[in-house]
């Protein structure tokens, strides 16, 4: 069932709707239906969908009968200014449909200027990728195929989990793309000010490796998008198609993060003869505004005989050798696509990584009695406690806090020591599915927050207090004059003066606040899933609802269990965990139908 505020809004939506129809002059029967089908299509982009399949009512004929005579929803042919579309069973908000042909119509008519590889970067093409990034049992280094790809396509798409290598293969492509054409202007840029500020990190510790000529022009820093484009407000950005970047490639990383609108408006952004690299996880959540763009467009990794044979040229291998998984799903971006499927981070023995396989290929049994095998032993890799507590049980909030201990350690022995509270900090985390009650953020945080200043010796009149050493807070409004953005992560610390100042990690060092100069914020001990995109920890506790429900998903269990690099505790009972495994996220859109029109 959809919250509240989405009732509401497809309320009020519903009745506009049948007003503008009555007053185009339809027939109170026609209004009233086309009434009913936008109340639907409401509800339907609250949770992320781009249109409503009329296919998928029980009134569907109806509803098609009374939109075409409602005078209010107009057709692909002749989409006017009205507020719905309706494309065959696809029904439309206006600027949904909209987004979604001019997203196809740029990926279709991507194109880059015919030339050949140079020596330089064919023979970097295979320095770089010596044996590091094969599978172990033979076959093609997928991650060496990627940058080739790079070097003849002007769109990439590579898909691959946490630890398959996304940020090594990207710092030897960009190498690679450098090698070809020393002058490119490249551009990075993430989602989030967090996944930006690990993507300009991770490149940072990847380049020591490269040759130092290419390691010297590599970009210095990736960007957010909104910050890339120029944000100028909601909706309104320097760059758009009438005003494109001045580069010649674009990489961006945590794409599965884009949603329809900010994919369209930034691939419009880019010029028509830049390369385009969209790095991301297919299985991972999707925006939580309407659009899957990520999931869909890299669904298809299939290769041409053609483009094999090329690529088998490039990289010195066998053509047998390279033998693309099969597709989940037609496309038509066949030589665009790559996913990198082996994993350095959790191998074949790891409990982790067989649970994340297990989730995404929906075997709920196997994932259960791998849960059951790992047991609640605290110092194994996975720890499942299936408490099924609507408030978690004292048992269960000590783990939690124990998780923190380092944490509170490092407070204790030097708060001075921005550096090794950072550090300490970003060990651990706790993750939740929802928000509100017990088994949410908003009482695990003060939860954490009491333990952190009993710790420390706070006064009792003074805990609960805003501000006090070592409390974490996230922002969640973007701040251009303070350079902080929505998802940046600071911790109040004593500055030299013993002043306490919300400490943000900034390039390679600090930045320091005022606590009352920050824009809106809450506190980071926890964090729900989808606010943990982008970011990773050595262990992560990820606490489940006590029931099912529709906020559950197998994508939101991938997500929250691989944001750790190390170890995961998992609480909640067997019959959450069931639920969500076998709950896919299907997300209805139009985008591959159209970009197959845009390509034939």
């Amino acid at each position: 069932m959809a919250d509240l505020p989405a009732l509401d809004l497809a309320d009020g939506f519903a009745h506009q709707v049948q007003q503008w129809a009555l007053e185009a002059g339809a027939e109170p029967e026609d209004a009233a239906l086309a009434a009913r089908a936008a109340r639907a299509l409401s509800l339907a982009t609250s949770e992320g969908h781009v249109c409503l399949r009329l296919d998928e009512l029980d009134e569907a004929e109806a509803l098609r009968a009374g939109l075409r005579a409602s005078r209010i929803a107009g057709t692909p042919q002749a989409p006017g200014s009205l507020p719905l579309i309706l494309d065959g069973e696809r029904l439309y908000l206006h600027r949904h449909f909209d987004f979604e042909r001019r997203l196809a119509r740029r990926l279709a008519r991507a194109r880059i200027p015919d030339q050949p590889v140079t020596p330089r970067a064919r023979a970097l093409l295979r320095e770089l990728f010596a044996s590091d990034a094969a599978p172990p049992g033979g076959g093609a280094d997928w991650q060496q195929l990627a940058a080739a790809l790079a070097l003849r396509s002007p769109l990439l798409v590579v898909s691959g989990g946490p630890g398959t290598g996304k940020t090594t293969a990207v710092a030897k492509l960009l190498a690679v793309l450098l090698a070809q054409a020393p002058q490119a202007r490249i551009a990075l840029a993430a989602p989030t000010g967090k996944a930006a500020a690990r993507l300009s990190e991770a490149l940072r510790e990847r380049g020591i490796d490269l040759p130092p000529e290419l390691r010297a022009r590599l970009p210095a820093q990736a960007s957010t998008v909104h910050r890339l484009l120029g944000a100028q407000g909601p909706g309104r950005f320097t760059h758009h198609a009438g005003h494109r970047l001045p580069i010649d490639a674009l990489v961006v990383d945590e794409a599965s993060m884009l949603d329809l609108a900010l994919a369209t408006r930034l691939l419009e952004a880019v010029p028509p003869g830049a390369r385009i690299v969209l790095l991301g996880d297919k299985d991972q959540l999707a925006a939580v505004e309407a659009g899957a763009v990520f999931a869909e467009i890299s669904a298809d990794p299939g290769l041409s005989e053609g483009c094999i044979r090329e690529l088998a040229a490039l990289c010195d291998l066998d053509p047998a050798a390279i033998a693309p998984p099969e597709a989940l799903l037609r496309t038509g971006l066949t030589d665009r696509v790559v996913w990198l499927q082996h994993n350095f981070r959790f191998g074949a023995g790891s409990a982790i990584g067989r649970l994340a396989q297990d989730i995404n290929a929906g075997r709920v049994e196997e994932a259960l009695a791998l849960l059951r095998r790992a047991g609640t032993h605290a110092e194994g890799a996975l720890c499942w406690l299936p408490d099924a507590q609507a408030t978690p049980t004292e048992g269960t909030r000590q783990r939690l806090l124990a998780g923190f201990g380092p944490y509170i350690e490092a407070l204790r022995r030097d708060p001075g020591d921005v550096a090794a509270v950072t550090a300490a900090f970003n060990r651990f985390r706790i993750l939740a599915v929802l928000r509100e009650g017990p088994r949410g953020v908003a009482a695990l945080n003060p939860l954490v927050a009491g333990q952190v200043q009993r710790a420390l010796g706070a006064a009792p009149q003074a805990r609960g207090g805003a501000w006090y050493p070592g409390r974490a807070v996230l922002v969640t409004r973007n701040d251009e004059m303070l350079r902080l953005f929505n998802g940046d992560v600071g911790i109040a610390l004593p500055d030299a003066d013993g002043a306490l100042r919300v400490m943000f990690p900034d390039g390679a060092g600090l930045r320091a606040v005022a606590p009352a100069r920050l824009p809106p914020h809450q506190d980071a001990f926890a964090l729900t899933v989808h606010r943990a995109q982008g970011s990773e920890f050595d262990e992560v506790a990820l606490v489940l609802p006590e029931h099912t429900g529709r906020a559950l998903s197998r994508e939101l269990l991938y997500t929250g269990l691989t944001r750790s690099r190390g170890r995961v505790t998992l609480v909640g009972s067997a019959a959450v965990i069931e639920a969500a495994i076998a709950s896919p996220t299907r997300h209805h859109s139009g985008l591959i139908a159209r970009l197959r029109e845009e390509l034939a």
